[in-house]
């Protein structure tokens, strides 16, 4: 067992230790009056024994206080739940939280380096996980060993001999069930991973559904799956199997010492050295003994998943934070001036991509950047809004480094259209205020702005119309058009355009282009494009070429240079090189 790991979940509970101890106190009450009654049992026993010997009036008292002790037991066993359940879920939502905050503070590499689904994993079923171990620990744990506690103390009372009996060879299913369960622990944690991998690649496939159906690679997907899956059964079998080994295993040690009991009472009752009835409640104390080392039994499998399950979403709470700026620094009226110096990166180490970078983009200019695919330009955006951070090298806007400003600062200080649109589940008029505060007017200007008004007022419920996960229920280019018009609300005082209009028709991409003119005019603009046909206003053209910037200058100078950009626009058109 991970006792690092059972440490820190524990460490969780600190903020609800009044329901710990109320939880507690219950648990101890129940169990006294459930011990109590085997008492008013064996006494109610004695007061039948013997021909013509039945005393009714004292029988009948005794089963009042069974009635009373049973009906109080009842009720401290359900405080005991409704209390160990509050903590519980309590605990797990913080744990939620904690994990999706998490999320938010770490870098894109840390995200991209993990498949989606297995984030989603720990997320949800691994915390679930946690939870039920957990819920078992609070209630089992606690019940069985004051459960133990306690009928040691009633056997000690009623007959010494016997109650060492119980107390020495019952003891030894717990030892049992613990070898069980270290074996156990290496299992669950392996099981737990390929949930994740498994979860990751159900979740990658049916959100590409399309794709697979037009390549025709579900059989190949199919096989796939079913390598997974074979690989969870086949680890969920053994640790089911080790773990399911603890219950009769800890049941046939019990069984042996309840027969050894019988075998003795019986002779002790023969002698005369125990009644009849004080026998009947050692019985139901020896029973009542052994049921604790097979719930503890269960609480151990349950405690191994749980900790295997905590030990991966620790794993995520320990990565490193994106690293925070102490002192940092702001631009009190931002022009757009930008200056990149010898800037290198690479995603991997061992793999070159940018290298000795130098770029100037004075304020108010159009920087558009093309290139074949890979040759670094989304990685250059990636850069500029620090989604990454350079190697060497530095970024500054207005002679500010963007190392000494806050992120959510800088990333404020531009609005960017990806060719990927995104949109969440809710209504179009939340989606496109989606990083502002506005009224129904701003929302329906900016909306005009980006030609989107039109198709929305159309729809059913217009502005209120729900939008499905991810927009499933609009099209390609509506999904666009309202993320163009989430920046047009935003009025930021840079843009970076990634193919903002790709998956727009040609008629509405030259309302989008003039809308996008106006909104450009005294800001400086990064557009990435392979539409060549829309940048040749820019002021600067980059062309990049594995990582570095090839050609430079506007769209005339550049034909004339007769290099890869003269090269990749007359292929565009379609058109005879000169």
């Amino acid at each position: 067992m991970d006792i690092r790991t059972l440490k820190r979940l524990l460490s969780y509970c600190s903020p609800y230790l009044k329901y710990l101890y109320f939880a507690l106190f219950c648990s101890i009450m129940q169990i006294l009056f459930t011990l109590l009654t085997p008492v008013f049992i064996g006494q109610a026993v004695d007061q039948i024994i013997g021909k013509g010997l039945v005393h009714f009036d004292l029988l009948f008292q005794k089963m009042i206080w069974i009635m009373i002790s049973v009906g109080c037991a009842a009720l401290f066993e359900w405080l005991v739940m409704r209390t160990s359940n509050t903590m519980t879920y309590a605990i797990t939502k913080d744990l939620r939280v904690r994990l999706f905050s998490k999320y938010s503070q770490l870098p894109l590499h840390d995200i991209d380096s993990h498949a989606h689904g297995d984030l989603m994993s720990r997320m949800i079923n691994d915390i679930d996980l946690i939870g039920d171990g957990l819920l078992q620990g609070f209630t089992h744990l606690f019940n069985g060993l004051t459960t133990i506690i306690g009928t040691i103390g009633f056997m000690l009372y009623i007959n010494i001999p016997l109650a060492v009996i119980v107390t020495v060879l019952t003891p030894l299913s717990l030892v049992v069930a613990t070898v069980i369960a270290r074996k156990t622990y290496h299992f669950f944690q392996e099981q737990l991973a390929l949930r994740g991998e498994l979860s990751g690649y159900v979740e990658e496939m049916i959100g590409h559904q399309k794709i697979v159906k037009a390549f025709g690679y579900e059989k190949y997907n199919q096989e796939l799956f079913e390598d997974i899956n074979q690989r969870l059964y086949v680890s969920g079998v053994k640790s089911q199997f080790l773990g399911a080994l603890a219950n009769p295993s800890t049941r046939i040690v019990n069984s042996i010492v309840y027969a050894s009991v019988c075998i003795a009472g019986s002779l002790y009752v023969i002698s005369g050295r125990m009644s009849v009835g004080a026998l009947s409640s050692f019985l139901s104390y020896a029973n009542q003994y052994t049921k604790p080392f097979n719930e503890i039994s269960n609480v151990f499998t349950e405690l191994q998943t749980a900790l295997a399950s905590a030990s991966r979403v620790f794993y995520m709470l320990d990565t490193p934070n994106e690293v925070k700026v102490t002192n940092t620094k702001v631009i009190p009226v931002p022009q757009g001036h930008i200056q990149i110096k010898n800037l290198t990166f690479s995603y991997e180490k061992n793999q070159k991509l940018i290298e000795n970078l130098n770029l100037e983009a004075k304020p108010g200019e159009m920087i558009a950047i093309v290139g074949p695919t890979g040759c670094g330009k989304t990685t250059l955006i990636n850069l500029l809004m620090r989604f990454y951070d350079c190697r060497s090298g530095s970024i500054s806007i207005d002679g500010v480094n963007i190392m000494d400003m806050e992120r959510e600062y800088l990333r404020s200080l531009y609005g960017m259209v990806l060719q990927e649109s995104w949109l969440f589940s809710g209504t179009i008029k939340e989606n496109i205020a989606y990083g502002k505060e506005a009224s129904d007017e701003e929302i329906i200007e900016a909306a005009k702005k980006a030609h989107a008004h039109k198709f929305i007022i159309h729809l059913k419920d217009g502005y209120e119309t729900l939008v499905s996960e991810n927009g499933s229920n609009l099209s390609q280019g509506q999904k666009q058009l309202l993320c163009i018009a989430r920046i047009m609300l935003m009025q930021p005082p840079m843009l970076i355009l990634d193919e903002a209009t790709s998956s727009i028709d040609t008629r509405t991409e030259k309302q989008i282009q003039d809308a996008f003119d106006t909104m450009m005019k005294g800001r400086t603009t990064f557009i990435v494009a392979h539409r060549l046909s829309t940048i040749q206003k820019a002021d600067q053209i980059l062309v990049m070429n594995h990582g570095q910037i090839i050609e430079q200058g506007n769209h005339e100078e550049l034909l004339k240079q007769k290099g890869l950009y003269h090269h990749l626009y007359y292929s565009q058109f379609d058109l005879a090189q000169k």
